[in-house]
Parts: structure tokens; sequence; C-alpha cells
């Protein structure tokens, strides 16, 4: 049976029902944060949290219960799952109020999470995967993890027409990010990346790659680069949450390199590999 975190109750999914006049149902008015989990334990969940509380901020939407009350009632989450290796889903809307733009007085927000299992996909981390290229539409306020994914789901349902996992996003000329991921490329040694600014989500496991980066003594370069520039790197590579840092082969139908993961992307792998093996042994 699955459960569902409702505010502060887990209940039985079916037990679960969310109204029509959820904010979030019909304004896609909240955000939302993507959670892994590693034998039933909550991995980068500090990092996490400190994003889904400035997402939350930045559209004026407060937490409806207490932080401590919160990562509690997710663990107790992980552990209604009858699996060890998967993710959260949780999302934070405004809450239920007739329809007007607007935002409602006196409302009480909605917070709702569940689990899925999400074992590593080591067919992609090994082999990689193949990108398009699209143009990127998307409001001005990217990083804010909003539930406003239209922009998104397209260009990835685009990526899936054509074979590919990933689509990138291409804004006046400039690299920004993926539907689903931050990407970067590698030259002559160095990791180039776009800023983190209003254009891109700063994602958590981008937040991770850097700091391993500066482990590896491997130069992080934060500049706009144009999709011509990305083609003729040495490397490509995508991370998210769920992909962890993957080789990326091609992009927009042009071969990186002799398109074959490169030496930099699997040294990060590795990295991460290793802080996965040190947290679950915690």
């Amino acid at each position: 049976m699955q459960y569902v975190l409702r505010n502060d109750e887990i209940l039985p999914r079916d037990l679960v029902h969310i109204d029509i006049e959820d904010r979030g149902y019909q304004f896609g008015d909240g955000v939302y944060e993507v959670i892994r989990f590693y034998d039933g334990k909550l991995f980068h969940i500090e990092e996490h949290l400190n994003r889904l509380l400035g997402s939350l901020s930045s559209i004026e939407i407060a937490l409806p219960l207490p932080v401590d009350v919160m990562l509690s009632k997710l663990q107790e989450l992980v552990e209604t799952a009858d699996y060890k290796e998967g993710k959260i889903y949780l999302q934070v809307t405004r809450g239920v109020h007739p329809r007007i733009h607007s935002f409602p007085e006196g409302v009480p927000p909605l917070l709702i999470a569940y689990c899925s299992e999400a074992k590593r996909n080591f067919e992609q981390l090994d082999n990689g995967i193949h990108a398009i290229a699209v143009p990127d539409d998307r409001w001005l306020r990217v990083n804010i993890k909003s539930l406003n994914l239209l922009p998104n789901t397209i260009a990835k349902q685009k990526a899936a027409e054509r074979g590919a996992v990933e689509a990138i996003f291409v804004r006046n000329g400039i690299v920004t990010e993926c539907s689903a991921s931050n990407i970067y490329g590698v030259k002559d040694g160095s990791i180039y990346t776009h800023p983190s600014n209003h254009l891109i989500l700063n994602g958590i496991t981008r937040q991770v790659t850097k700091k391993l980066a500066k482990q590896a003594n491997i130069p992080w370069i934060e500049a706009e680069f144009t999709l011509e520039d990305l083609q003729a790197m040495d490397e490509v590579f995508a991370s998210n949450t769920i992909i962890e840092i993957c080789p990326v082969l091609s992009v927009a139908n042009v071969p990186i390199k002799d398109g074959k993961p490169g030496t930099v992307t699997r040294e990060l792998q590795k990295l991460f590999s290793d802080k996965i093996a040190r947290f679950r042994e915690q």
C-alpha cells in the first residue's frame, strides 16, 4: 500500500483527495522538490530543504508545518515504503480557495508528499544519453522550483520523439540548462556551466558537483556559452537528483568528441558514487 503525507498526517493514498479549487491544480501556484533516499535515508535533505524554503519565500507561501515536524514526517513516510532506494515527490501549494488570481487571505497552504521506487540507472550512467536543443521560452524566474512546468514537459516530449533523453534549452543563443537537469561542458580539463542566476535552477546535484570538482582540483567556470560552443566541447554531461552525473554523447545530432563518456565525467561519477557509498554507511 502506498502512503501519502498530507500536511502533518500520513494516510493511505486512496484516502487522500485534492480539492478542485486547490491553487496548485488551477494556477500551478506552488513549488516542489524531488528528494532521493538510499537505504531508507534522505539524501542531501538539508540542501533540498533550503531550496524549498527559498522557493516558498519567493512566492510568499508559508510552510504549513514546522520544519522539524516535516523532516520527521518525511522520514516516517520513507519507512512506509517496501523498498530502500527511491524518491520523495513533495509539493506545497497556496491552498484551497474559490478561483481568483490574486493571493487569497487566511488560506492554509497544503503540503503533499509521497514515495516511489527509483533505482540508480547504471545503463545511462555507464553508456550516456543523447540530447536535442530547443528554444528556452520559459519565464524569467527559473530559479524558483515552481509547479509551472509546461515548457519543460513539451521539451521533454520533443526529446522523446527524437530518441533522446534530454532537451537543452537555448535562450537568445545561450545554453541555459535542460528540461529536467543542469548541463555542463568540459574543455581542456575545465568544467563550463551557465551562471547560477534567475535563468536556471541551481540543482542540488549541481551544487554537489561543484564541490566535487573543487575536491578534485578541476577548474569550475560559470560563464555563458553557445550551442556551438557546447557541441565543440571535449565532454558534455548533465546532472539532477535522479540521473546523478550522466554523460551526454551527442547534442542536437552532433557527437561530442569521439561520442564516448569523457575522463572528467568519469572522475566526477566516481566521486559521486563514493559519496553515496559513504552516506549508506552512516
